[in-house]
This record gives structure tokens, C-alpha cells and sequence, in this order.
């Protein structure tokens, strides 16, 4: 594709199709690459019921298709392909694809998302979306009455563990010290929890298996000064940290240390180049939910719209 598009969009889950609706409308004629994993980690989520409107609890992977569809009615063009490399140093910028294809835009905008850190475990990958999931307030009310577990040992996972023990009969906190990195404040709630029996601290504890019946998880073993021990439980959340999917961005556009995009230059989504623009949770530290992906997108074609105007 040599000729120069008003507006490229990368990723493709609730962030990257808003982004493509709101940029159709505004006759950007967008194209958006969808990349590895068409549709985000959303895909992974079994029901959502906190989208508005759809009280029938989709799963992720059909709302998807469904934002996907309403991008393509509007005129949207997808390529199936993912971004490898890119170079922002001109005013026209250049996003390389693995299929050695070179696409050229005035405005990108950046919606790659970001990916939970897992344990790397084989079992864990087995059970993800029946019983192992990486956010609480997704999945969190699918648990209500049963047993659970969050690993991890900073404020992310004591705010997980807090709103599990709302819903859950009982909460495992496994982490592999013996000291928390969370705020003070957070690790004195939950040790209140712990006299009520609601929660129990399984500390210098790692994860060795997680068990299952082949369908849905029912366990893990944990390994704990030499000695394992199993939990029965019905579900395990991770809380370990996430990656933001930046790695093509890096040298070219200002990101934090942990990989996440710097926004709120120019404008709330735009980056360190004029004419980029960041969206979703590749760009958010601090709520990642689908719904705010999605406004965060809706900000993002408008902005990008705005700058394009005013290249005119």
C-alpha cells in the first residue's frame, strides 16, 4: 500500500474499533491493523456484564466481532497483519508490518493494549477463561460464594483480593515473599479480613500446578518452605503485573519505564510525535476496563481528527 492515509489505527480490540468508528464518521476513511490477537485479551473473557445496554452478558469474543462489524460497516479496511517496526521522524509516518509491507499515514493511533504476566505454567494456559483470569472485576462476580486465589504481592493484587472477598466465601492471598510491595493501607484491610476467616495469606509460596478437571479449574499446589500443599479452590487470579504491547514503539515515541505509552501533550491521547496518538490500556496505568478502552478511543479519533484539520 504506497498511497498516504489520513488516519492508521493499530489493534484491534475495544480501543483500536471505537477509535475506527468515530474516525469513519468523521470520513477519515481509517485503516486499522488488527494484529496478533484480533480482538485483545477481551476475547478471553467468558461473559461481560458490565457493558451498558447489554444485559444478555456477551462473551468477549462475540462483543468483538460485534464492534468489528459496526468499524467495517462504516467503512473501515482491516489488515490482518501485525506491526513489527515503526518510524515517527517525518511528518508522513511509516509502520512496517511482519508481512514486509509498508504502510504510510499523517496520524496513527496506537491501541495495542497491553497483556497480564502470567507464570508460564502449562496448566495455567490450559485453564484461562475456565477458572484462571488476570482481572478481578471482569470475571470476579463469576465466583460469587466459592473459593479463589489472587497471586501476587503488590497494590494491584490487594485491591484484587479486596473485591473478591466481597463476592467470594474465601480468598487466598499466595505470594512468594514474606513482604508486600502494596500500599500499607491496602495490606491493613485485607489483614482484617484475615481474623474474619475470609482471607488467609499463603506467603513464601509459589505456584507449582494449578488443577483441574479438564473443563474448570478445582485447585492449585502451592510450594511453601519445601513442602507442597493443595488448595481446593474454583479460581485463580493472577495480579502479577502487565506488559503493555509497545515493543514497535520503542526509540520512536516516549514511554514510561514499564513500557506504557506517555500521553497528555498536546491533548489527553496524544504522544511525544504530533500526529500519534495513544488509546486503551497500551496508554492506561490505572483502570483498564473495556469501557474506558473505548472512550479512550472515541478521545483518540477525535483528537486525531483535530490535527489533521489543522494541517490543512
Amino acid at each position: 500500500m504506497s498511497e498516504i492515509l489520513n488516519i492508521l489505527i493499530i489493534g484491534s480490540g475495544p480501543a483500536g474499533y471505537t477509535a475506527a468508528i468515530y474516525a469513519c464518521r468523521a470520513q477519515l476513511e481509517p485503516v486499522l491493523v488488527c494484529g496478533s490477537e484480533v480482538g485483545g485479551q477481551l476475547t478471553t473473557t467468558p461473559e461481560i456484564e458490565n457493558w451498558p445496554s447489554r444485559f444478555d452478558a456477551p462473551d468477549g469474543f462475540s462483543l468483538m466481532q460485534d464492534m468489528s462489524k459496526h468499524a467495517e460497516k462504516l467503512g473501515t479496511k482491516f489488515i490482518y497483519d501485525e506491526v513489527v517496526k515503526t518510524d515517527f521522524s517525518k511528518n508522513v509516518k511509516e509502520v512496517y508490518l511482519s508481512s514486509g509491507a509498508v504502510l504510510k499515514a499523517i496520524t496513527v493511533i496506537i491501541a495495542t493494549g497491553a497483556k497480564a504476566r502470567y507464570l508460564g505454567l502449562e496448566s495455567e494456559t490450559k485453564y484461562k477463561g475456565k477458572g484462571v483470569s488476570a482481572c478481578a472485576t471482569c470475571d470476579g462476580f463469576f465466583f460469587r460464594g466459592k473459593e479463589v486465589a489472587v497471586v501476587g504481592g503488590g497494590s494491584a493484587a490487594f485491591i484484587e483480593a479486596l473485591y473478591l472477598a466481597n463476592l467470594c466465601s474465601k480468598v487466598y492471598l499466595i505470594h512468594r515473599r514474606s513482604e508486600f510491595r502494596a500500599e500499607k493501607v491496602l495490606v491493613d484491610r485485607l489483614k482484617k479480613l484475615e481474623t474474619d476467616g475470609k482471607v488467609e495469606f499463603v506467603l513464601n509460596a509459589n505456584v507449582k500446578e494449578i488443577l483441574g478437571d479438564g473443563n474448570l479449574v478445582n485447585g492449585l499446589i502451592v510450594e511453601s518452605n519445601r513442602q507442597d500443599r493443595t488448595i481446593p479452590l474454583s479460581g485463580v487470579f493472577m495480579a502479577i503485573g502487565h506488559e503493555p504491547s509497545t515493543k514497535p514503539f520503542a526509540g520512536q515515541i516516549e514511554l514510561y519505564d514499564d513500557g506504557t505509552v506517555k500521553t497528555g501533550f498536546t491533548s489527553e491521547t496524544s504522544t511525544s510525535v504530533p500526529g500519534v496518538f495513544a488509546a486503551g490500556d497500551c496508554a492506561d496505568r490505572v483502570y483498564r476496563q473495556a469501557i474506558t478502552s473505548a472512550g479512550q478511543g472515541c478521545k483518540a479519533a477525535i483528537d486525531a481528527e483535530k490535527y489533521l484539520q489543522s494541517k490543512l
